[in-house]
């Protein structure tokens, strides 16, 4: 086998092998957005720096891509289109009932009585008037076992999805190191665009042209920021006036409408209209007092005023026309507009606008996106979002005059800021009443006819003329550092003001006419000057707007003009001023200019372009000769002399701006690429540099500064020239530099200057960096624009006349003068001192070890490193030849110059390694493009010295990961960045380089990071990053070998593919498959990548680390390779996934063993750690508790899916245990399932057979967590569920499940074995996969999402969760498949079977369920024998599951479903014989069912009955068997259970009502006592969720008395209960659980008592579930006597382990009595009394209610109104007292409830015993409440009429009981008269006092308020009012001695208690209550006088000796009842 197998080849060659033409160096032409480049004008010899200029602006990109570069990775962006093609699967959770919720009708209230005649159970509605489902074809027509597996095989992988990860979310983007983002392409910088179109300018009078300008300002930084936009919206008739001034006017000119551009947005930015005018006669106030004074109304009135007025406009405009004056001015702030049309959608007028800029509007910015720095998001910043606003009209009505002495900006920005204070500027300049109205929009897409700022057309051309939009040069506030990308090469001339004061001669109204001129001809004025409005494009001259009689005018004009592409020493401004004159003179003609003089401005000044300011003088007369060679200031003498204004002063002021791209205004910029144009030759020496001349030979050495000083330059001009400076110092790397006939190296400091520019642009803070710390504008470069220089060329320079050829070779420096240079460079970076973060030279131990390394390789001695052209170096000799070499490669130059680097340089060149790595990548690319592919081998494209180099960068690189690692904590983030540039390099060198050449490297890296002392999580991390980069790769498969079949391969790495034998031993078979699932040494060798990958996984596994961020990041990897895999166009064909799945088995291995690191484990339910669900879960999907919990509480004997993973690993795992984040773990799963999907089906079954038993049941585990995992989470809702609810909810659950599942041990086992899904598969919503904790939060922010993206969503992940199970339940069937090969049949089938169930227990689409459904009835075909006898538990809850499926909603389901378990019974019938067990399960599923679904749906479960007997009566086999009537029995059974069920449904809302029906459904099955025990659990639970934990611990308590009974038949032992006898110190209301009689039911009789509570263990676990449930309701007493039966038990079982826990418990109960003994509140206590036909069965009845703790009576009225009256309607009247009903007074159509406050109440005997708090509020079965009456019919009265009447209340249990309402069974009242109530008021009085006065810590306030309240003066039927009335005489009436002689002891004792109190108080009170104190004891001694004669006067009569009194008397005493001797005496 040592050769490929063909097939493997052919696979092979599929994948494609490394194409050839993988490589693809292509053209991309430059994309335009003009319908042409921009360049200079034709046939101009342009200078070598213009002609690099254009050359760089307009070559095409030049960008290196692989043919098949992330070929995996794009498919994810095809998912788009993905919820077309899937189907929709069927959810039941998804289904919404038809049925609305009927509200709850009056008659439900009838028909609840204890003594109905009728039994509960009778069948109410008979099955057969239904038609049942579809049945499923063929149930039994399979004739082998084999036919049946094929055909269900067949229909499992019909229609299935093919790849996975389609249906997956998107990997998390954050780990997603191997994307390597693609820069931008470079295009022209732009802000934000807004399109703003002139509408309308009107006033109100029409009289002559008016003409507009507009800019942008802004104010904050008091800048114009956009060129202006000229625009007049003139009549026909105006223009037609102005035409002989303009005769042509060009298209284009005609523009309404422009495109402005804001990059940097503020508050305040303004628009600003200028108006102008034709200049006429009259200052501007003059010209202005029309449009203010009068009105268009008028027209009548000043109709001849206004033709006047016309016809002098008329006038001025033929005499005038080409001059304009300034008229007016109006502006709005824009930011405010787009701000309120951000906010609300209207048009906008300026009242808006002129608003102070700090309008409310502008806060509800969103933060702009950040620009190019972080500096300078200022508050003002976050406002402006200009992009996303609503199109607005804008009408400005406020229209400035403008003031001739205020026109300059400053002047503007003054006005301005007066504006945005006050909305007026200050000194109330005149308005003018007129409009302009504005259409803004922001713009995204440029219309059709728009003409860019130089008025090329831009794309998309207009077909017909349509007006143009020109498109407005913005001039950002600050810099913008986006290098230059179009030729632009524009100049804005600024004329600001003019002094002619001091001139005499009548220079009034002065106008500067401006030209650009070539030379001094009149003639050479060059047409280059942009035209305004209705005119040319480009005018020869232009005249500023006159300001009338002003002799120092100052100008706002802005003059535009198109510079020449070459300039020269000619090209000037000439500036001519003249005088014009506005009226004619009669005896004057023609011309109404008069010259004033002249001035001029030379466009060069040593070869540089003159921008700034300028103050320049005027020359009268003419102008000089030759003057244009020299500026004005500067002018040598002439003859004749010229004549200048004020002798030569500077009189004009001026400002001129560049806007270029070709003009670097820089110093260091300029003089660099001058000295380079130098050397490229046709230079003229001594070289003239600004000031300076540069003589031939200094040219060399002021190069090399010129390149240091490179990176001095400041930031802007260096990036706005960024391409051109990188290409010129690459070619200076390449070219060799002749210079006076020596060849000068400039490689080196070249290199070191673009490191230097490296490190200065990722210095600097105001540069974006991608997310691997990328400089985005060298990134940018790299990709699209560097490359390769033009090979050296033979270069001649003026100076040194011609070189022989030979001379042209060169030498790179070697080390010595390398440092020299470096130092060099580095003095020069101090000097700057632009960068103050770089520290100076210094040796360190990395750089020793790089030297070890450098002289290892003998490359260290000085000098010793030539390049490929070798120096000549027999000086004497010029002309000797030496031997040609080869041409110098770009690519071997950069890598030598990054080895020999050395000091500051070295140490940026490799921090900024990803630089010269992309730059190496593309340089060899294109190098290889080049070559011959045929002639030249892989291996040799490179030279050995290149691959020695690179090895050394590599070794080098590598080692500073580990330095900064080991030295510099902080610095991680840095190494991590080098690191995946390392990658990168390695990755792009795969596609490049010999393939073993780049995994030895690999190898040398990893071995190299791994001998570091670094912290082992940090290293694991560096080598997953660095191994998911490489992995990446296209062609990774096949670097990997994938096609290798298992047992051969070559050993990798290797230097090329040859397939060497590996002389592999034959294993055993069996061990070799095993083998194949695991990591071995061969599989890493043969594998090489993917063996390294993985075992980084297993080891980052195994290894705990700081919130398992190793294991996200490692897990992450594998899944995104294999996600890559997926969606691989060259992947489709199933056998090439079969052997890429076959490359991951190992995979399948390390899985399996990281079972116990999922997060479904919980790690420790103590801790409650994993109990982090956020409200994400929406309300409607998720079970009221989880569901280990419920089954729990409901004791559903069936749900045996437990199987705590966690116990059983962590007695194998000797180390704690770190779980996955949720969605960590779903990734890996989701890794393990693809392997499984894909993988040879006959390789996994040998795989499954050959397994130990305790392998596969790791594997079933796996499987099991898989469908939790995997389990689908319902459409979201759109409509947002209130957090509260869900936060309560979930508080509620989490509670709960903290109180059942704390403790672990027996009750454990058996929460183990009963826990649906249980405990450790994690609670069922932290497997919601933590949404709060994953980036794809499938429902995450749900407002934001549309419906059809829901729904969308819903699709995918409804196909997601079926294919998962799909794969699962396939895999089960491989494993059921190959059941008779292996030896432990039925733990096998059995485990397969727990998944089943347990994958049934998850919400399932129909089409999965169609599947399972099929397997089990397989199973129960092919093992059914087993299944019955063994598996007893599984069968119970196959029965219940399938049962849940037949009241599904959907039909399908249901119909599978019924087959299901129709052939269950047909089995258990005819082959197991044990139909009796099926049936008494399956009636206990549906009563445990229907008890606790509350929206079960029994209709549907109808319907399936009846589909069920339809199968018996159809089952054609069974005819003559007892089946069909068994089965006819059983299914009246269940449907009898349904009807109560229905009654329920009724009552759903009264939880009352629904409790005593449960109760009474329960008691109905005293008989049956497994169903009983199910009934009970059922109230357990809807107990718990209603939070009475007492009441749900009751039950439990009764179901496990029931449980004794049963247990104490079958066994006697002493440990166990005797019954429920042992329970009635829990409660005495247990005792009805006594057993029904022997002879009604045995326990041995099968089927009965068969449920696994019937046994020791399932006692106990209800007794410790209602112990816990006891300790949550705090009655701790309780918990005590729960132990007290538990505790013999654990020790017969000699259960230690348990016993110390339920010590703990108790411990923990009694701590807590002592700690909260008296706080703790028990219930309150009402009557609640129901009188009204209305009411049914309640009609009379009086019932008690025990409520929560603290309930007032408005609460529960309120609850029991509110509920009533939804039934009953107005008809409900609440009577508010609890005065006797009196029945006959009632209205008989109303109902009436009265609710009353009751009290425990308890003879005196009883009170001995209950002493405590609890005592007293435990085992209540009396109750009183007390009315107060007086004879006359008032409820009170005066003190000596008002009587009180005591009621009692005994009711039919005690409470607590099983329900939280009980029966009123008898009623006793006696009343009171005045004295007894008297007395009974001051004993009470008494009491109060001696408890305040004796406490521990005595509380003063309460004292003196009692006080207050007993010996106040005032105090109104107070003590001494109660004395004067009853005590003052002895009452005549001898029965009322006694009472009389009572009251007085009490006063006794009142007294004293009250001095005792007056005396403690005395010591609590503060300084400033002295008086009050006084006061008090004044008060008392006032009582104590007044009550003395009171007090001491005695009743002879009851002191004499008296007989001894008649026994039966004594009664009436102790009741204090005087009704029964009355009734004696009578």
């Amino acid at each position: 086998m040592s050769q490929l197998r063909s097939g493997d080849s052919a696979l092979m060659q599929e994948l494609g092998d490394f194409p050839e033409d993988d490589l693809n160096v292509e053209q991309v032409e430059k994309a335009c957005r003009t319908i042409r480049h921009s360049v200079p004008e034709d046939g101009v010899e342009l200078d070598p720096h213009v002609r690099d200029c254009v050359k760089s602006y307009t070559q095409p990109w030049l960008v290196v891509s692989r043919r098949c570069q992330g070929d995996g990775c794009s498919a994810y962006s095809e998912r788009t289109g993905l919820h077309e093609v899937l189907q929709k699967q069927t959810f039941e959770s998804d289904i919404q009932p038809d049925k609305e919720q009927t509200p709850v009708k009056s008659p439900s209230l009838a028909g609840l009585s204890d003594d109905s005649g009728r039994s509960l159970t009778s069948s109410d509605f008979d099955l057969r008037c239904l038609t049942p489902d579809r049945r499923v074809e063929g149930l039994l027509a399979f004739s082998s076992h084999d036919e049946l597996d094929r055909f269900n095989q067949e229909a499992r992988h019909g229609n299935r999805h093919p790849e996975l990860f389609a249906l997956y979310p998107q990997p998390d983007e954050e780990d997603a190191v191997e994307i390597r983002p693609i820069p931008d392409c470079p295009k022209e910088h732009s802000g934000d665009r807004i399109l703003i179109r002139c509408q309308a300018i009107k006033f109100e009078i029409d009289i002559e042209p008016i003409f507009a300008s507009m800019a942008l300002y802004d104010l904050k930084e008091k800048k114009k920021i956009s060129e202006n936009f000229y625009c007049d919206l003139n009549s026909e008739q105006f223009r037609y006036l102005l035409k002989p001034h303009c005769p042509c006017v060009d298209y284009s000119s005609l523009a309404r409408s422009a495109i402005f551009s804001v990059t940097y947005p503020s508050p305040d930015i303004y628009l600003v209209i200028k108006l102008e005018k034709v200049l006429q006669q009259g200052e501007i106030s003059d010209c202005a007092d029309p449009y203010i004074t009068m009105r268009e109304s008028d027209s009548t009135k000043n109709k001849d005023k206004l033709e006047k007025l016309r016809c002098q406009a008329e006038a001025f405009c033929q005499r005038l026309g080409r001059y304009r004056m300034p008229f007016a001015w109006a502006t709005v702030n824009i930011m405010e507009v787009i701000n309120t049309a951000t906010t609300n959608d209207r048009d906008v007028t300026d009242s808006d606008s002129l608003k102070s800029g700090k309008s409310s509007s502008i806060d509800r910015r969103a933060q702009l996106p950040r620009r190019n720095s972080e500096r300078y998001n200022t508050l003002d910043d976050q406002y402006c979002n200009i992009s996303a606003f609503k199109p607005a009209t804008i009408t400005i009505t406020t229209i400035f005059k403008q003031e001739g002495d205020r026109l300059s900006d400053e002047d503007l920005l003054k006005f301005l800021a007066d504006i945005k204070k006050t909305s007026t500027p200050q000194r109330r300049i005149k308005t003018i009443s007129g409009s302009i109205k504005l259409d803004m929009s922001p713009l995204h897409d440029f219309p059709h006819a728009c003409l860019s700022t130089e008025l090329i057309p831009l794309i998309p051309v207009a077909e017909k003329s349509i007006r143009h939009v020109k498109e407005v040069l913005e001039f950002p506030s600050r810099e913008v550092y986006v290098p230059h990308n179009i030729y632009r090469n524009l100049l804005y001339v600024y004329p600001q003001r003019l002094n002619f004061v001091n001139r005499l001669t009548s220079a009034r109204n002065i106008s500067i006419k401006m030209q650009f001129m070539s030379g001094e001809d009149p003639s050479c004025a060059l047409p280059v000057i942009f035209g305004k409005s209705s005119g040319p494009e480009f005018v020869q001259e232009v005249y500023t707007p006159v300001t009338y009689h002003n002799k120092s005018p100052d100008f706002y004009e802005e003059v535009k003009f198109a510079l020449p592409a070459r300039l020269t020493g000619r090209h000037h401004l000439l500036f001519t001023f003249y005088h014009i004159s506005c009226q004619q003179k009669q005896n004057q003609s023609g011309s109404c200019e008069t010259l004033i003089g002249y001035s001029w401005l030379p466009m060069v000044n040593n070869d540089r372009l003159q921008t700034g300011q300028f103050c320049l003088p005027i020359a009268l007369d003419r102008l000089p000769v030759n003057y244009s060679l020299h500026p004005p200031e500067k002018l040598p003498p002439q003859l004749p002399p010229v004549k200048w204004m004020e002798s030569h002063k500077g009189l004009f002021n001026l400002e001129v701006q560049a806007v270029s791209s070709v003009h670097t205004q820089d110093n260091h910029l300029e003089r660099f690429f001058t000295l380079c144009h130098a050397l490229e030759g046709g230079a003229t020496f001594p070289l003239r540099v600004r000031e300076e001349k540069i003589p031939e030979n200094k040219l060399e050495h002021e190069l090399k500064l010129s390149i240091i000083s490179l990176s001095s330059s400041s930031l802007e001009p260096l990036v706005l020239f960024l391409h051109l400076v990188l290409d010129k110092l690459f070619t200076l790397i390449m070219q060799p530099m002749v210079i006076a006939g020596q060849t000068a190296n400039l490689s080196q400091i070249a290199f070191e200057s673009v490191v230097s520019i490296v490190n200065s642009l990722h210095n600097s803070q105001e540069l974006t960096r991608d997310q691997q710390g990328r400089n985005s504008l060298l990134a940018t470069y790299l990709y699209w624009v560097f490359r390769l220089p033009d090979p050296p060329r033979d270069l001649q320079n003026a100076g040194s006349g011609s070189v022989p050829a030979a001379e042209s070779r060169y030498s790179t420096m070697g080390r010595a003068t390398a440092a020299t240079v470096g130092n060099m460079l580095l003095q020069s970076r101090i000097r700057s001192s632009s960068n103050p973060d770089i520290p100076g030279p210094h040796t360190s131990a990395e750089d020793a070890e790089v030297r070890n390394i450098l002289s290892a390789k003998g490359h260290n001695i000085p000098g010793s490193r030539m390049s490929t052209y070798v120096e000549v170096t027999n000086h004497h000799n010029p002309t000797g030849s030496t031997r040609p070499s080869s041409r110098k490669q770009f690519h071997e130059e950069l890598a030598l110059q990054m080895v020999v680097s050395t000091g500051v340089c070295r140490e940026n060149a490799y921090k900024y390694a990803w630089f010269f790595f992309e730059l190496l990548v593309k340089s060899m690319a294109q190098h290889v493009s080049q070559l011959d592919k045929n002639i030249v081998p892989r291996r040799s494209r490179f030279s050995n010295r290149f691959k020695d180099d690179i090895t050394t960068i590599v070794s080098v690189v590598t080692a500073e990961i580990g330095t900064i690692l080991v030295k510099q904590q902080k610095e991680v983030e840095q190494a991590e960045k080098v690191n995946i540039s390392l990658a990168f390099f390695l990755y792009d060198l795969l596609s490049l380089m010999d393939r073993g050449f780049v995994f030895q490297l690999v190898k040398n890296y990893c071995n190299q990071i791994s001998a570091k002392s670094v912290s082992l999580p940090t290293l694991i991390s560096m080598r997953l990053e660095f191994l998911r980069i490489l992995c990446s790769h296209e062609h990774y498969l096949n670097l990997s070998l994938f096609f290798s079949s298992p047992a051969s391969a070559p050993v990798s790495p290797c230097p090329s593919i040859s397939s060497q034998g590996s002389g592999s031993c034959i294993f055993q078979e069996q061990q070799r498959i095993l083998g194949l699932f695991e990591l071995s040494q061969e599989f890493k060798q043969q594998h090489y990548l993917t063996g390294l990958l993985l075992t980084e996984l297993s080891a980052a596994l195994d290894m705990e680390s700081e919130g398992g961020k190793v294991q996200r990041k490692a897990i992450n990897a594998i899944y995104s390779l294999l996600c890559s895999h997926d969606l691989d166009n060259r992947c489709v064909k199933p056998e090439v996934r079969g052997k890429v799945a076959a490359l991951y088995l190992p995979l399948v291995g390390i899985i399996i063993d990281s079972t116990n690191y999922l997060d479904f484990t919980v790690s420790d339910a103590r801790s409650g750690k994993n109990k982090t669900g956020g409200p994400e879960d929406d309300l409607e999907n998720v079970p009221p508790i989880n569901q280990s919990v419920a089954m729990a509480i409901a004791g559903n004997p069936f749900n045996t899916l437990g199987r705590n993973v966690l116990v059983s690993m962590a007695s194998m795992q000797g180390k704690s245990v770190a779980t996955l984040a949720a969605d960590t773990s779903r990734h890996l799963l989701v890794c393990f399932l693809w392997v499984m999907k894909n993988g040879d089906r006959s390789l996994i079954q040998r795989w499954t057979v050959d397994m130990s038993p305790s392998q596969l049941n790791k594997l079933l585990e796996l499987l099991t967590i898989c469908v939790s995992c995997f389990e689908y989470r319902g459409k979201p809702s759109s409509d947002k569920v209130s957090t509260q609810a869900l936060q309560k909810s979930h508080h509620a659950k989490l509670q709960l499940e903290e109180a059942l599942l704390r403790g672990m041990g027996a009750r454990g086992e058996m929460m183990k074995r009963v826990g649906g899904m249980d405990r450790t598969i994690g609670q069922r919503e932290n497997l919601r996969w933590r949404k709060d904790l994953t980036q794809w939060r499938q429902t995450n922010d749900k407002q934001d999402k549309t419906k059809a993206e829901l729904d969308q969503e819903a699709l995918i992940s409804g196909n997601l969760a079926t294919e998962t199970n799909l794969i699962i339940l396939d895999l089960l069937e491989t494993i059921v498949q190959a059941v008779p090969l292996a030896d432990c049949k039925d733990s096998v089938v059995g485990g397969v079977l727990k998944v089943l169930l347990h994958s049934l227990t998850c919400s399932q689409s129909s089409t999965f369920l169609s599947h399972t459904f099929s397997t089990l009835r397989a199973l129960v075909v092919k093992f059914g024998d087993l299944l019955f006898e063994e598996e007893a538990e599984q069968c119970a809850d196959l029965c219940q599951k399938v049962l849940q499926y037949c009241s599904s909603p959907v039909d399908e389901n249901r119909s599978q479903a019924c087959a299901t378990l129709y052939l269950i019974m047909r089995y258990s019938y005819s082959n197991a014989s044990n139909f009796s067990r099926v049936k008494m399960q399956v009636t206990m599923s549906l009563a445990s069912l229907v008890g606790k679904s509350s929206d079960f749906q029994d209709e549907y479960l109808r319907r399936s009955l009846r589909t069920i007997l339809a199968y018996a009566e159809e089952d054609t086999e069974m005819q003559n068997t007892q089946l069909p009537s068994q089965v006819n029995e059983l299914l009246k059974n269940l449907n009898s259970i349904l009807s109560d069920t229905v009654k329920m449904r009724e009552f759903q809302e009264d939880p009352e009502m629904l409790m005593d029906l449960m109760y009474r459904i329960a008691k109905g099955y005293q008989t049956s006592p497994d169903l009983r025990l199910t009934w009970l659990q059922n109230m357990a639970e809807k107990h718990n969720n209603k939070k009475c934990y007492t009441e749900s611990a009751m039950c439990l308590v009764h179901a496990a008395a029931l449980v004794a009974e049963y247990l104490s038949m079958l066994e006697d032992h002493k440990y166990l209960p005797v019954g429920s006898v042992t329970f009635q110190n829990i409660s005495p209301n247990v005792l009805e659980e006594s057993a029904v009689s022997d002879d009604i039911l045995s326990p041995d009789e099968d089927g009965v008592c068969s449920g696994r509570y019937f046994t020791e263990s399932g006692l106990v676990g209800l007794l410790e579930q209602a112990a816990e449930l006891f300790s949550n309701g705090g009655l701790y007493e309780a918990v005590n006597e729960v132990y007290k039966i538990i505790i013999p038990i654990l020790e017969a079982h000699r259960d230690f382990r348990k016993l110390a826990s339920t010590h703990d418990k108790l411990q923990r109960a009694f701590d807590n009595i002592i700690q909260k003994g008296h706080k703790r509140m028990f219930g309150t206590y009402f009557r609640v009394g129901f009188y009204g036909a209305k009411f049914g069965d309640l009609d009379e009845r009086e019932y008690i209610y025990k409520e929560p703790g603290i309930t007032h009576l408005p609460e529960i009225s309120h609850r029991l109104e509110n509920f009533y009256s939804q039934c009953l309607g107005d008809a409900l009247v609440l009577i508010k007292d609890s005065i006797p009903v009196d029945k006959e007074q009632l209205n008989p159509d109303k109902a009436y409830i009265q609710i009353t406050y009751v009290e425990p109440f308890f003879d005196d005997y009883e009170m001995k015993d209950r002493l405590t708090n609890f005592e007293k509020s435990f085992n209540l079965r009396r109750f009183m409440y007390t009315t107060p009456f007086t004879k006359s019919g008032r409820p009170r009265g005066e003190l000596n009429e008002q009587y009180k009447r005591k009621t009692i209340l005994t009711t039919m249990h005690a409470f607590p009981y099983v329900k939280t309402r009980l029966n009123v069974i008898n009623k006793e009242e006696f009343d009171l008269t005045p004295i007894e109530v008297a007395i009974e008021d001051m004993q009470k009085k008494t009491r109060e006092l001696a408890v305040a006065t004796h406490r521990e810590q005595p509380d003063a306030k309460m004292l003196q308020m009692l006080l207050q309240g007993s010996v106040g003066a005032t105090v109104n039927q107070g003590p001494l009012e109660v004395a004067q009335v009853f005590l003052n005489e002895i009452p005549a009436d001898p029965k009322l001695f006694r009472h009389h002689n009572k009251l007085r002891l009490c006063f006794k004792e009142f007294i004293m208690r009250c001095g005792e109190a007056v005396e403690k108080n005395k010591h609590l009170i503060t300084l400033d209550q002295k008086e009050y104190q006084q006061e008090l004891k004044k008060n008392y001694n006032r009582l104590r006088e007044s009550l003395r004669p009171m007090l001491e006067r005695k009743i002879p009569e009851l002191y004499k000796p008296i007989i001894r009194p008649r026994l039966e008397n004594r009664d009436s005493f102790k009741r204090l009842s005087f009704r029964r001797t009355q009734e004696e005496n009578s």
